[in-house]
């Protein structure tokens, strides 16, 4: 064989070798990007998911005058406290801090197994709790003291919701949002870190109320008194014997008849 020959031989295995090595290239850059995106999608879903509910709880984290005013408004009552939407778990760490026997409802799991964490580093552990719930299949009756950060499409079926669960002691903190037909009792801080304070005794006597309107039934028409009554009937009898005294009076009067007249 030729030098010429052995030449072009070696320059198409090269080539050959070339295009192998570009393959493969491609083929691991493919499987990087690859197992990059179903990475993202597993750490991203639990945290996006529950944007994707009709009515959800998207986190926005509580700033430190927010949790401050919760913290103030609550300063004197004593019992459980729950966070409803607890997110990265900084109300229920903070209201353990001062006492409380604190649990927080979230339903996305990622931010309820890094709140148990932050729990465990900030020592308080002990006295919270996380769950991993929908807030509509949760009863909140035990709780005397309740935090939510809602969003305005889901506040007025938590007023139903929270006024027929709750003990008549409890209170509710609502941030962000008030209630939409709720009297506040008081409320704490200015713009979007207000707070507003609730009485569950006030909310329940006017569910009760509500309830007892829209199953009594409108009283008909009708007179106040038996008395009132009589002098009616009376009135219409009278009127109704004068009625037939006048007809009676025309057709047999002699001088309303035209018979043998001039």
């Amino acid at each position: 064989m030729s030098q010429e020959e052995l030449f072009l031989d070696s320059v198409a295995a090269g080539q050959v070798t070339e295009k192998k090595s570009r393959s493969n290239l491609g083929l691991v850059v493919t499987g990087l990007l690859g197992g990059s995106l179903v990475a993202l999608y597993a750490v991203a879903t639990p945290f996006v998911a529950p944007a994707l509910r009709k009515v959800c709880l998207p986190f926005v984290p509580a700033t430190t005058a927010q949790v401050e005013n919760v913290l103030r408004v609550l300063r004197a009552r004593t019992g459980r406290l729950v966070d409803i939407g607890s997110g990265d778990g900084r109300i229920v760490i903070a209201a353990a801090k001062h006492g409380f026997k604190a649990s927080g409802f979230e339903l996305t799991p990622g931010w309820c197994g890094y709140s148990r964490y932050k729990a465990f580093r900030e020592g308080v552990h002990r006295s919270t709790s996380f769950h991993i719930s929908d807030l509509w299949k949760v009863s909140f009756a035990q709780y005397s003291n309740v935090v939510i950060f809602g969003v305005p499409q889901m506040m007025d079926q938590l007023e139903v919701k929270l006024a027929s669960e709750l003990p008549s002691t409890a209170k509710v903190v609502a941030c962000r949002f008030p209630f939409p037909t709720w009297v506040p009792e008081c409320t704490a801080g200015e713009g979007i870190d207000t707070v507003w304070v609730y009485d569950a005794k006030t909310f329940k006597t006017h569910l009760q109320n509500g309830m007892t309107r829209e199953t009594t039934p409108e009283p008909k028409d009708k007179p106040d008194s038996p008395h009132k009554c009589n002098s009616y009937l009376v009135e219409k009898c009278h009127h109704a014997l004068q009625h037939w005294d006048n007809l009676f009076f025309f057709f047999f009067n002699p001088r309303n008849s035209t018979v043998g007249s001039a």
